[in-house]
Formats: C-alpha cells, structure tokens, sequence
C-alpha cells in the first residue's frame, strides 16, 4: 500500500508514519488548514502595531508627553486595540501596548507615557 502526500497526492517515499511529500507540501497544507484563525490573529497584531508605532512617533521628555485626540486619529489611531491596563493605587487606569500607554486627560486630551 502506497502513501500519497496529503496536499499534492505524490506518492511518498521515506518513513512509514510521514504524511508530506516536501516541506513545501506540509507548510502549504498546514496554511490552508490555518488560514481563517491565523488571519484573525494577524489582523488584531497589525492594528496592535500600527497603534505602538503611532505612540511611538511622539518625542517624549522624562518618558511622558502630551497630545490630542485627534491628532492621534489623524494618524489613523485605533483606542480599541491595545495590549493590557494599568490601574494605578487611586485608580487612574492606564492603556497600555507593551511599554508605551496612554491616559485618558479631560478636554479630549491624552498623555503618552513610556513604562521602564
């Protein structure tokens, strides 16, 4: 009984227990299998870069600036997707992608703030 290649059905030569004809074939297969929850994943991590690189782009002085609203819009800015929160002892709470976050100000202001 011969095996064949789960994606191209080549016939495989090697070990009895091998389901891939080439690397190639195996990496294919495993894509297509993968392909809507990877997709998902790579969207949500393309928004969660795109938002650091926006922070990113702020000069900050002593690890701390300050900005608008819409100046972070204008940047194209996406206040759903960050990466965890930081609620400080009197309950300011912090929005956090990895080290760098933002808070909150009145008058639709933000602070920019880099976490050591």
């Amino acid at each position: 009984m011969q095996k064949t290649c789960l994606e191209c059905n080549e016939v495989i030569v090697g070990r009895v227990d091998k389901k891939f004809c080439s690397d190639y074939c195996r990496n294919s297969y495993n894509n297509k299998i993968n392909k809507d929850s990877k997709n998902l994943i790579r969207n949500i991590n393309n928004r969660l870069r795109k938002n650091y690189r926006i922070l990113d782009s702020f000069p900050l002085k002593e690890n701390k600036t300050k900005t608008t609203k819409n100046r972070l819009l204008d940047k194209g800015f996406d206040f759903e997707y960050f990466t965890h929160l930081y609620t400080t002892q009197k309950g300011t709470v912090y929005y956090f992608l990895y080290d760098l976050g933002y808070l909150p100000l009145d008058n639709d202001y933000y602070m920019i703030v880099k976490r050591e």
